[in-house]
């Protein structure tokens, strides 16, 4: 299984570019990627970027598409779908717990559906901590080519499979956790291993 970073966001909230900004002597966005690679079911990580910051990213060391589309969440995985199935993250989710990566990816091949994302109790889905089959790319480049790019209405019309976030342990919450300010890279260092 793929591992796909989305790192195309330009950080308006933040004031800056976070996903270089450096936490305890590295990129914020290497965070996200390390922990993800400690995950058993990933093979290989790779970085869904801007044309903006693409330059930037390949200095990492990781493998890096441009994003040309532009239209957000959905371009960018539309993107990481080209390689095959992927688990897609967010480049600013520094405390991925590589457990819940993995309980993901077993999920959604037990399922044999094509994306299977987790769920809150009152609806609320983290497609941006989900497993996406490379079929479903199709279903994106139909939503993409009507100018639908609401990433939580594509998945709630391709019959996903759902993991109960409050059915799993509680500890495993916290890899939802993302920058948007710099007050959250405080809760980072208090909660760093």
């Amino acid at each position: 299984m793929l591992g796909a970073v989305l790192a195309g966001g330009r950080g308006k909230r933040f004031g800056g570019d976070k996903l270089l900004y450096r936490i305890g002597g590295k990129p914020l966005i290497l965070h996200a990627v390390e922990r993800l690679e400690t995950a058993r079911r990933i093979d290989e990580v790779v970085l869904i970027a801007s044309k903006n910051n693409a330059e930037k990213l390949r200095g990492l060391g990781y493998d890096v598409l441009v994003d040309e589309l532009m239209i957000g969440p959905m371009g960018g995985l539309y993107i990481a779908l080209s390689l095959g199935d992927a688990l897609v993250v967010a480049g600013d989710m520094p405390l991925i717990v590589p457990e819940f990566v993995d309980y993901i990816i077993r999920e959604f091949r037990k399922n044999g559906k094509a994306v299977c994302v987790p769920r809150w109790d009152n609806g609320y889905l983290e497609p941006l901590h989900a497993a996406y089959s490379e079929e479903f790319r199709g279903f994106l480049g139909e939503k993409i080519k009507s100018r639908d790019y609401a990433l939580n209405r594509a998945i709630r019309e391709s019959n996903p499979c759902y993991v109960s976030i409050e059915a799993l342990p509680e500890e495993w919450r916290v890899s939802f956790f993302n920058v948007n300010s710099r007050g959250d890279l405080r809760k980072i260092t208090a909660r760093r291993d």
